[in-house]
């Protein structure tokens, strides 16, 4: 291991789920109490190891402080790579810098992160249970992703667009900023409490002031003046976030990195979209997003010197790419492969999955899992198998359709639902009931041939049915030929899709081709059978399926070698729809010449068989989305849950196969007019080269289905009709008796505690103080006095912790002294220039010198 000194560092590695941290002490790995996390020392590195459920997956990160050492920095990055190795190499590793930590390390402390002065070598500790001799001013910032950095206490760390916690040990007062909004607030709160909770033990009472409304908060505003002294001058303007939300970034490159001879060398691969096979097992590679991010992958057959070598390889190349040090670095082994990972790769497939063979269809990725027999109340009763099967429930529910014409709603005749042509754009209004309650979507369904005119008719018509039903219904849009499974399902195996024409009563359609109509019949059973039509040609055709084909005196029933028995069944059902004249079954390879006549000749169509197989899974993400700046950005929120979800955004939910959009009650009238061009941005510009037409679901903010709350573990149903706003959280800790109890806890702290601290109640033996001395003159008078230099009263090496005047020392009476002051002990509380200027020798020589002499020399100066 690393040192003689520690010659198990891993010892104390536990294999439960959850979190453990590390700090480095002396080149050595010192665990940190619960207590203490998300509290980091800016002159400190950390490791944090992080297991995810019952399985073996685990994160290691190391977090890098800005004030740390090249040393100690050095002992982590060497520590995280010898911590994998233990774990048998399988965790991902993730280098984190303070500041610019990745959403996935910001998660496991949901609260926030508070950034602390000093560190360890500096004799401060993480953990003080319980104590209260704390005065520290913390600079709160974030709305998604929170950070709390202790400045000094003072009104000049102050600005009218961020907010403050003055934690006083007993007593927090929070500061909003007039310029802060509603979820910073919240954020803060709650940072607050976790702060009260869990280091103080519950027992600290809060209290908030509202920047822009002081004079509503007289007794809290006392407080801080008694603190921080009265405010002379305007505040400082807001200060910028220091980073914005990343762009998603298309431009992702794959390069092979390796040694030659002592030099690094990088070769470019490919770019996006990547596939899988681009990978080998006995090379490492990077991934480079555009210097967003670097990941670093290990083949399972790379040499030990190359994947010990892998991390600072990547340094090195963020180095040679003059990208700035606090890039984001990952790096995996090949079968621990994060879920980021995988994103950005057009395809992925882990060990084990089924691979398919010949030409692909989007519908033949489902088969498998159209098999399970819906119930209904298993469906409700179990949101994330709802969410899986994309299924709210069996489909047996009410159907209405409209077609757009001369851009208004037409009803459809209830006869032919389940017809749709291309030319046309329909709403389809699916009602069904859960706990008794009525539940709504609404497909827009958008032919390929529609003008942009119909498409845009057919949004504000939704918009228009959406406000009829109080925004309850879900919102779908559907892209002609990518119908989700829950849209196939509600035509129980009757769904036609024409190339293009209208329904419209009365219109006659051309036929696209002349003499011939053929249509590929697939489905297995009524909940995921479509016909869709094709271009009349032999190279339609497919070995796999079954076909209709449509002429002036004939209807061939052409069964493919490759299709089953319940798709031969399903077929039938369905030409029934489309034809009700005899058909003719033709098997493949015994077809007539009648057959290929009507197709216009022979020609080679899709003959390998086409294995059945799932969509491979990909991890559930979720974004918040904004365009504030003109450009459209993302921020990820990781390891998600309901809590997650801001009242005041529009979040996106990608579950690969399906987008959702979920509006909260509050979002803005422009972010929530431009969701949907958020997602079709977010498919655009996808590094996997997704499919923009991908069914993209817009859920509104208590109206959500299963099959949206079932990415959620533990979703609850009654989140949102609980009040639990900043409002309300404000008016419990704003009420009299917690102001009056902040009040005298304040009074009694500053009466009773000359003592300053540093920044968390931590003492580091000579270490700065931040916060300026208190204490009251003999009438009980606040007072804020200076040091001889003028400045803010300062710590001493001694043991008071309190720089004082020593004109406030010398020749005053007991009852003179200010309040805390102790008459015997008056040198205690002078500098150490005041301290040799008065006693004529220095403090440790001082206290060398026998009682008697102390005491002459005491008296001699005034101090007795």
């Amino acid at each position: 291991m690393m040192s003689d000194g520690n010659q198990d560092p891993f010892k104390s590695v536990g294999r439960k789920p959850g979190l453990q941290i590390w700090t480095i002490n002396n080149m050595q790995m010192v665990p940190v109490p619960a207590q203490g996390f998300g509290n980091f020392f800016e002159g400190d590195c950390y490791i944090i190891l992080h297991r995810k459920g019952s399985g073996q997956s685990a994160d290691i990160h190391y977090w890098i402080g800005n004030s740390s050492s090249q040393d100690e920095q050095g002992a982590a990055a060497i520590y995280v790579t010898q911590l994998d190795e233990f774990l048998g190499g399988s965790p991902v590793q993730h280098r984190e810098v303070q500041g610019s930590e990745s959403p996935r390390f910001r998660s496991y402390f949901k609260n926030g992160l508070i950034y602390k002065k000093g560190g360890v070598a500096s004799g401060f500790h993480h953990v003080d249970t319980n104590a209260y001799n704390i005065l520290r001013l913390l600079h709160v910032k974030g709305r998604k992703h929170v950070t709390a950095t202790e400045v000094e206490v003072s009104w000049n760390s102050f600005n009218n667009g961020d907010i403050f916690l003055l934690d006083m040990g007993r007593a927090i007062v929070q500061w909003n900023g007039p310029k802060s909004n509603t979820r910073e607030k919240l954020k803060a709160v709650l940072l607050a409490q976790d702060i009260r909770d869990r280091e103080r033990g519950g027992r600290t009472q809060i209290g908030v002031v509202e920047g822009g409304d002081e004079r509503d908060s007289p007794e809290l505003m006392k407080v801080m003046a008694a603190v921080l002294g009265q405010r002379t001058g305007p505040l400082k303007e807001a200060v910028a976030d220091d980073k914005p939300d990343k762009v998603q970034n298309t431009n992702v490159r794959l390069y092979h990195v390796f040694d030659n001879s002592g030099n690094l060398v990088v070769q470019e691969v490919a770019t996006q979209p990547l596939t899988q096979d681009l990978l080998h097992s006995s090379d490492c590679y990077i991934v480079d997003q555009s210097g967003s991010s670097v990941m670093v992958w290990k083949g399972k057959q790379a040499s030990k010197e190359e994947r010990h070598e892998a991390l600072n390889r990547a340094l090195g190349y963020i180095k040679a790419k003059n990208y700035p040090s606090s890039t984001t670095v990952e790096v995996m082994s090949e079968g621990g492969e994060s879920a980021m990972f995988k994103y950005l790769f057009k395809s992925w497939s882990d060990k084990g999955q089924t691979q398919g063979l010949g030409t692909t269809y989007s519908m033949g990725k489902i088969a498998k899992v159209d098999q399970v027999k819906f119930d209904v109340m298993e469906l409700q009763a179990r949101p994330e198998l709802a969410a899986q099967q994309r299924m709210v429930d069996d489909a047996s529910g009410e159907v209405k359709v409209w077609r757009i014409e001369n851009l208004e709603l037409a009803e459809v005749n209830p006869s032919t639902y389940g017809q749709f042509y291309g030319g046309d754009c329909y709403l389809v209004l699916y009602t069904y009931r859960r706990s008794n309650q009525q539940q709504y979507i609404l497909y827009m369904w958008q032919g390929r041939h529609a003008t942009n005119d119909e498409i845009t008719a057919c949004a504000y018509q939704a918009l228009d049915v959406d406000n009829k039903y109080n925004g309850a219904p879900v919102q779908v849009r559907v892209v002609m030929g990518k119908e989700p499974r829950h849209f196939l399902a509600i035509f129980k195996g009757k769904l036609v899709i024409f190339a293009g024409g209208t329904g419209r009563p009365g219109v006659v359609n051309p036929d696209p081709d002349p003499g011939a109509r053929l249509f590929q019949l697939r489905g297995t059973n009524e909940l995921n059978t479509k016909a869709t039509e094709m271009q009349a040609r032999a190279s339609s055709l497919n070995t796999n399926d079954v076909f209709l084909l449509r002429t002036d005196h004939l209807c061939y029933l052409w069964y493919g070698k490759g299709c089953s028995g319940d798709e031969r069944v399903m077929g039938r059902a369905v030409s029934d729809v489309l034809s009700k004249q005899d058909k003719q079954v033709v098997m493949e390879g015994q077809e007539p010449a009648e057959f290929w006549v009507a197709l216009g000749g022979k020609a080679p169509y899709a003959s390998d068989k086409r294995l059945q197989k799932e969509e491979p899974p990909h991890s559930p993400r979720l974004f918040e989305c904004s365009n504030q700046t003109g450009q459209f950005r993302m921020t990820e929120v990781d390891d998600f849950a309901q809590s997650d979800l801001d009242e005041e955004d529009v979040m996106l939910l990608d579950t690969w196969e399906e987008i959702f959009l979920w509006v909260g009650n509050s979002a803005n009238q422009h972010e929530t007019k431009e969701a949907w061009t958020c997602a079709q941005e977010y498919l655009r510009t996808h590094p996997a080269g997704r499919d923009p037409d991908t069914p993209v679901i817009c859920v509104k903010q208590g109206s959500e289905p299963s099959t949206f709350t079932g990415w959620y573990n533990a979703w609850d149903p009654h989140k949102w009709s609980v009040s639990n706003s900043y409002e309300e959280m404000k008016k419990k800790m704003s009420d009299a008796a917690s102001l009056s109890q902040i009040s005298d806890q304040t009074n009694t702290y500053l009466s009773k505690s000359p003592v300053g601290t540093n920044g968390g109640g931590y003492r580091a033996p000579g270490g700065p103080v931040t916060s300026p001395s208190l204490y009251r003159d003999h009438g009980g008078n606040l007072l804020f006095p200076s040091s001889p230099a003028g400045g803010n009263v300062s710590p001493s090496a001694g043991g008071s912790g309190t720089f004082l005047n020593p004109e406030l020392l010398i020749d005053k009476s007991p009852s003179e002294l200010p309040h805390g002051v102790d008459p015997g002990q008056r040198e205690d509380y002078l500098s150490d220039v005041d301290f040799e200027n008065l006693l004529g020798t220095g403090r440790s020589d001082f206290r060398r010198l026998p009682k008697w002499r102390q005491s002459d020399l005491k008296k001699k100066a005034g101090l007795f």
